[in-house]
């Protein structure tokens, strides 16, 4: 059976495998025409596009027919040749007129300045900025009605941390042959205690009882050098430790300041030697056992001279008196002089009589800043029973003031650790190489057995000291004491719309229940009903474990360090 002849496709062609060179006029005219070969109609007109095809392997030469397009390869050998491609003039108009290119700028103006796209774009704009002012007036709102911020106050340096005093060279380093190059390698450790000051000496000539004989400008030569003093300050001053010199006349003598038949000379000596210590780049002074002082005046000369070169610059000045009265008489003669005394001396096991102390001492000096420490050199361990050394490293690292510990306070360190030893001066217990050959001093005592121990009191004092040095309501924060049961001594300490912390400490020997409202702060926002724990002085309490104020238990001689967020 004959097939229906095949209708030729526009895109169909038809090319005999032959050398265009083979053809004739006549062939020509007859594939034109719809010959033999006639696979397409004459009335239809097509484009004819030359590909040149790519020398393609064999196996990749286009074969058929199959993308709907019959292609023929001209050129008879293995080589490709011209492969002409007919393409229907209808579908490529079709094409054509399928791709948009968009308006043109006539049309698009055109469309632009139609009435209803006017109104639109007023519309819009209309509603940004009403928008944008309705944003302004809010946040105006906003920064009216909020609280304002309290006006930081003014804090140097030693505002910011404690002071650590080291009175005698050679006990601190535990030998016999301590100097001023020596404690060079303790700064490290110093700088580990984040202590903001270093009180050190004195460390100047002293002939005992002998004014000619002393010279306060000048190293005493077992110590070093005038070199050696400048290299250690250059390298503290690195590790961000300032040093206070101790200039008290003297030191060796029965009276720190000699005769009072001659406080003249005395005075000449120390306004030249402060001269020469301040442009020596130290950065402050202490002077001891100012009670003896015939004309206490002095102090406000040497502060003026102090501050004359710098408001950065400090004067220390320390008594052995616990009279309130008498430490307010020397309060009254230099503004900003830092004083160390004894007042809190005599430890108590009740709360309530620390708290009196306190708060008597806060408002009698009309809550100016402050020093905090037991007495003008010595030990805390001179004063206050082991029991209640970790209670008074927390109580004086969190009341408002700048807490001032002597060496081995951080330790534990006992005045009569040693034997033979003077009892202001005892050996620093660093390592096994500073203990006793009696055995009467445990290797936990020393600096090396108690650096990695969490439960230890330097591990305590560290932490201490870093938290007061970085939180705003422990560095210049308010002070309020609250009301609580007998043995317990509590309050807070809060700045602005800082974070707030609660101290709560048993002086006694038994175990306490503090029972602490919102009602106790009458002035401030209210204490929560929980609060998270921060640290104890005792171990077996989780950290950061929240904790019940109306019903907050103490074991004996524990103190508690807790905060809570502020509420507007």
């Amino acid at each position: 059976m004959d097939s229906e002849p095949h209708e030729p496709s526009t895109r169909d062609l038809s090319i005999p495998r032959q050398p265009p060179s083979a053809l004739s006029g006549a062939d020509v005219q007859g594939y034109n025409a719809g010959g033999d070969s006639g696979t397409m109609s004459h009335d239809t007109e097509v484009d004819l596009k030359e590909v040149e095809l790519n020398e393609l392997e064999p196996e990749k030469q286009p074969m058929n027919a199959a993308s709907g397009a019959a292609v023929a390869v001209a050129g008879g050998g293995e080589k490709n040749g011209l492969v002409k491609i007919k393409v229907a003039e209808d579908d490529a108009e079709a094409e054509a007129a399928a791709k948009f290119t968009g308006l043109s700028k006539e049309e698009l103006l055109k469309v632009a300045g139609s009435p209803g796209w006017v109104r639109t774009r007023w519309a819009l704009l209309l509603l940004f900025w009403l928008g944008w002012l309705g944003m302004l007036a809010g946040a105006v709102i906003i920064i009216v009605q909020a609280p304002r911020c309290r006006e930081l106050p003014v804090q140097r340096w030693w505002h910011k941390g404690a002071l650590y005093r080291i009175g005698d060279l050679k006990a601190f380093q535990g030998s016999n042959s301590g100097n001023l190059a020596g404690l060079k390698q303790h700064l490290d450790y110093l700088s580990s205690l984040k202590v903001k000051g270093l009180v050190l000496g004195p460390i100047h000539k002293n002939q005992e009882d002998d004014v000619a004989g002393t010279d306060l400008e000048q190293i005493d030569p077992t110590l070093g050098s005038k070199e050696d003093f400048d290299s250690f300050l250059q390298l503290a001053k690195k590790k961000s430790i300032r040093v206070i010199l101790d200039l008290t006349p003297n030191y060796r003598g029965q009276n720190p300041w000699f005769l009072p038949t001659q406080v003249d000379i005395v005075a000449t000596k120390m306004e030249a030697a402060l001269r020469f210590w301040l442009e020596a780049n130290v950065d402050g002074f202490q002077v001891q056992s100012v009670e003896n002082l015939t004309d206490v005046s002095l102090l406000a000369q040497w502060q003026n001279i102090t501050k004359s070169f710098s408001e950065d610059r400090l004067l220390i000045a320390g008594t052995d008196s616990s009279n309130l009265q008498q430490i307010l008489s020397l309060l009254e003669n230099a503004k900003d002089l830092l004083l160390t005394n004894s007042y809190l001396s005599r430890p108590s096991s009740s709360g309530e009589h620390v708290k009196v102390l306190i708060t008597q001492y806060l408002n009698a000096t009309d809550n100016r800043w402050c020093s905090w420490s037991l007495s003008q050199a010595g030990l805390l361990t001179s004063f206050v029973p082991t029991q209640l050394l970790r209670l008074y490293h927390l109580l004086l690292f969190t009341l408002p003031g700048t807490p001032v510990f002597s060496y081995g306070d951080e330790i534990g360190l006992q005045a009569a650790a040693l034997p033979g030893q003077p009892v202001e001066a005892p050996v620093m217990l660093w390592n096994e190489s500073s203990l006793p050959q009696s055995g009467s001093v445990s290797i936990n005592m020393t600096v090396k057995g108690q650096h990695d121990h969490p439960g230890s009191l330097l591990s305590l004092f560290r932490r201490l000291s870093d938290q007061r040095g970085k939180e705003r309501s422990l560095l210049h924060g308010d002070f309020h004491p609250l009301p609580s049961s007998s043995g317990l001594f509590s309050y807070i300490r809060h700045w602005d719309q800082n974070e707030r912390f609660l101290v709560v400490l048993n002086f006694g020997d038994m175990g306490l229940t503090a029972r602490l409202r919102a009602s106790d702060l009458p002035s401030i926002p209210s204490l929560p009903g929980k609060a998270d724990l921060l640290l104890s002085t005792q171990s077996g309490r989780e950290e950061g474990a929240s904790l019940e104020l109306e019903n907050l238990k103490l074991d004996p001689h524990e103190g508690l360090l807790l905060r809570f967020p502020y509420v507007a």
